[in-house]
């Protein structure tokens, strides 16, 4: 059964929420943050604005996944990771 739009959101900031206090995760949570957001690219309701946030959490699980070090990779990302938690909201 496929999540809703509302799920998907509170899904992927919950996931980066937990990479921002925790300063770790894992390679299967950097695959779930990539299915969710090319879900959500694909809404007409998100703007150009959030699109562009997406692209750059993709971006971060692309390179996460890819990284030699994941928990060094989140915490490098520590400032990125508080703004998008933020901006999050603005998808509800």
């Amino acid at each position: 059964m496929p999540l809703q739009y509302q799920d998907q959101v509170n899904l992927l900031k919950d996931i980066l929420s937990n990479h921002q206090t925790d300063c770790c995760g894992s390679v299967s949570e950097c695959e779930q943050l990539e299915r969710l957001i090319k879900s959500l690219m694909v809404n007409s309701n998100i703007d150009q604005n959030n699109k562009q946030v997406l692209g750059q959490i993709y971006d971060y699980s692309q390179s996460g996944i890819n990284s030699s070090n994941l928990d060094a990779h989140i915490e490098s990302h520590q400032q990125q990771l508080s703004e998008w938690v933020g901006n999050i909201d603005q998808l509800s």
